[in-house]
This record gives C-alpha cells, structure tokens and sequence, in this order.
C-alpha cells in the first residue's frame, strides 16, 4: 500500500489522469484529489525528469512555480532573502477578510523572536520531563485498544498527539480532542487545494478556538510564567501585547496547533500502514529494535507529512536560468524531494534501516526548521517501542483512506486488527 507509481481514483470516484497524458507546459500538481488518490508520485516524477523548476500558469490558486528536486529545495529552503515566508506558507492565499498571522509566515526578526518565545515548550530540558508523561498516555492507548477491528486514526494516532497536545498548552484532558478538531478545521481550507469549503462556518469554528484561548491568556498572564505554550507567549517581552491583535494570537495558535498534531498524526499512521505492507521491514524491527529511531526517521521521509511550504519571491530571481519575477509563488514539494532518485538510493522503498533516512527534507531547512521535531520523533519512539513489547503484529485490514489536501499529507481512516503476542 506505499505510494502510488500509477494514476488511482480520488474521493468521489473522479479518475485521475496519467500525468504523462497531460500538457507539461499546464500541468497542475497542487489538485487536493491527486493526493487522496495516493497518484501524486508519478506526477512529481514527471516533473522532476522533465522539469525540475517547473511553472504552472493557471490552478485554483493562481499562478506559481514548483520545486521538485532535493537540491534545489534545499537552495529555495535556505534562501529566506530571496525567497520569503511573509504573510503565506501554504500555496494559496488566506481570505483577505480573515488573515492570521503567524510566526512561521513571518520574516526575521518578527519571525525569530516569536518562534524563540514559544521555543522552550518543546526544547531538550523540557523534554526530559515529557517523556514519561508521553509514555504513560501510550501504554493506557495500546493496553486499552478495543477488540476487533478498529481505525487506528482515531483511537491511536489522533488520540496520543490530543494527549500531547493538551499537554503542551496545559489545558483539561477532557477537552483535548478540541485542539484536534480545531487543526482539521485549520488544515481544511481553500489554501491548501481544498474544494468548496464553507469560509464562514470555517472561521466560526476558529473564532471559537479563540474565544476559549483568549480566557486561558488572561488567566495565564495573571500568573506566574509556565512552560505551556500560552504562558509563555504571555510573558515574553516580544509576545506579551499579542493578544493587542487576536488575529495574531489566532494564528500562531493555529500554527502550534497543527505543528503539535497534523505531522506526528499521520506520521504515527503511516508507520502502520508500512510496516503492513512491508513484513519484511517489521520482521527486522522485531529482531532488532535498536532500530526504531530510524525506522522513525525513515517513516516521516516516507510519509513526508506536510506536503510543501510556499514562498514568495522578493525580488526578480534568475534561479537556474529561469526568470522567477517579484511577487512569484514559489512552491518546494518536500514530498518530492523525499522521493528524488538523484538523492535517495531506490526512494519510493521503504526500508528502516536506511543510512541516511535522517537526511530528510519533512522539516524543513533554514530558520524555518520544524521547531518541534524532537518531541514529535520521541513520541513516534516511544509508541513504536511500546507496540513491540504487547504485538506480533498490528494488521491493516482495508485499504485506507487519504486527506485530500495539497499540504496535509495524512489519512482519515487506516482500519486496523492487533494481534497480541504469545506468552510463549
């Protein structure tokens, strides 16, 4: 069940063309079904043996370039001066009548000091103390998983990355499953290929998001400063007025929010999925589990959780000859890059041991790099070591079913039977 070499369906029915059937010159990779299909391999590897740097002159978003190689992502990536995240990192624009911004749509130093607030949540010291905290919520997931079949999203993944999340904002337990819905409803919109999403009930929901944030920054900032998230954005000297635009506040909750849940969701999702349709990969894990911080690594390249970040050209840029203008969209496809046969040795395998599966573009490069990578690889550990001290194997039991989005690389659905082991 890995990627797709050949064209599939997407929700609804709709056939997906073979790409090689379509004009190169018009050729639109950011369509949401491409990617529900699980058909968007072979459209990346079109353009990356025809046209690495490719421009697409028309697509529900407008204009924009696609980056598809791994080097020249990485020289897109580690550009933030010509190349800017100001103002939008997803390939379409935001509603005018609704723009949140955000630190990771944000130029130095607006962007630095913000990021650096927030920062210390998830940064090494504070680790050390989350890590029991994340092995206890997986030891009560899996020993408290039903009997029969069950979907995986749901009970597991979505389940262990709320828990997290609550954790990481310190709010009830009992409302975690909020913070999930929420990062959906951000995720579900228009920017990211998403077709006829309702805007307004979007921003109804989020405005609630809001609303019960606000209360918790007026407590919070009342108080001594914490290591959640909205304490510490209460109390630095750089964040502390930011509630003075709650747009701004939004945005940056929508963005912690979907970065604590959307990547290590589907990343702990596609672990299943793989590790089904490789039982020879399991098979080596089983035998040797010292291999799980790679078999991680080698999951979030696989998998490649978020799909592409955007950013607009500051200037007239000739980038490899070709004349990108101010004001362009530039797109890098990171989930093209991890599949970029000029970098990878046989990428579209999945393989636990690979040598340099750290080597990954899913976080991202530069001052942009995923801020909370380490808690998201510890939680992917500590699940994967759980699961091999209670399973003999964790089955798919139907096909699953994929976001249809452009920019969330997950599923909504991976039906799943646990098969315990012997007490032989």
């Amino acid at each position: 069940m890995g990627q797709a070499t050949t064209s599939g369906t997407a929700l609804g029915g709709a056939a997906i063309p073979d790409p090689y059937s379509l004009p190169l010159e018009t050729l639109d990779v950011s369509k949401a079904g491409i990617f529900a299909a699980n058909a968007h391999g072979e459209y990346f590897r079109r353009l990356r043996q025809e046209a690495p740097i490719h421009y697409c002159p028309d697509s529900m978003h407008g204009a924009y370039w696609s980056i598809t190689t791994y080097d020249d992502i990485m020289a897109v990536d580690t550009n933030h001066a010509d190349f800017s995240s100001q103002d939008n990192i997803v390939i379409g624009d935001a509603p005018e009548d609704f723009v949140t911004p955000m630190f990771i749509a944000q130029d130095p130093p607006v962007h630095d000091d913000q990021r650096k607030a927030a920062q210390p949540a998830v940064q090494r010291p504070q680790l050390a103390i989350l890590e029991p905290q994340i092995r206890a919520h997986v030891c009560d997931i899996l020993d408290n998983l039903p009997d029969g079949e069950f979907n995986w999203v749901d009970t597991v993944s979505r389940e262990l990355t709320a828990r997290m999340l609550a954790t990481l904002f310190d709010i009830p337990q009992e409302d975690r499953l909020k913070l999930t819905h929420w990062s959906d409803v951000t995720t579900t919109a228009e920017g990211a290929g998403v077709e006829n999403v309702d805007e307004e009930a979007r921003k109804a929901e989020l405005m609630e998001c809001l609303q019960y944030f606000g209360a918790l920054w007026a407590e919070r900032s009342a108080k001594p400063p914490q290591m959640d998230f909205v304490s510490l954005l209460a109390h630095n000297p750089h964040t502390k007025d930011m509630m003075k635009d709650p747009l701004e506040f939004l945005g940056n909750l929508m963005l912690l929010i979907v970065g604590g849940n959307d990547t290590t969701r589907n990343s702990i999702s596609s672990g299943v999925v793989q590790m089904d349709c490789n039982p020879g990969e399991w098979a080596k894990l089983k035998a040797d589990p010292s291999l799980i911080p790679n078999m991680v690594a080698e999951t979030i390249r696989f998998q490649t959780p978020l799909g592409h970040m955007r950013r607009t050209a500051t200037r007239d840029v000739d980038f490899k000859g070709h004349n990108i203008r101010k004001g362009d969209r530039v797109v890098m496809w990171y989930v093209s890059g991890n599949r970029d046969d000029a970098f990878w040795g046989d990428p579209d395998a999945y393989r636990i041991d690979r040598p340099e599966a750290r080597r990954h573009m899913s976080f991202g490069f530069g001052i942009h790099r995923c801020m909370g990578n380490r808690i998201g690889e510890m939680q992917l550990r500590i699940l994967w070591e759980e699961v091999l001290k209670r399973f003999d194997r964790v089955e798919v039991t139907r096909d699953p079913k994929r976001v249809a989005s452009n920019f969330v690389m997950g599923y909504d659905e991976v039906m799943t039977r646990v098969h315990a082991k012997s007490a032989a």
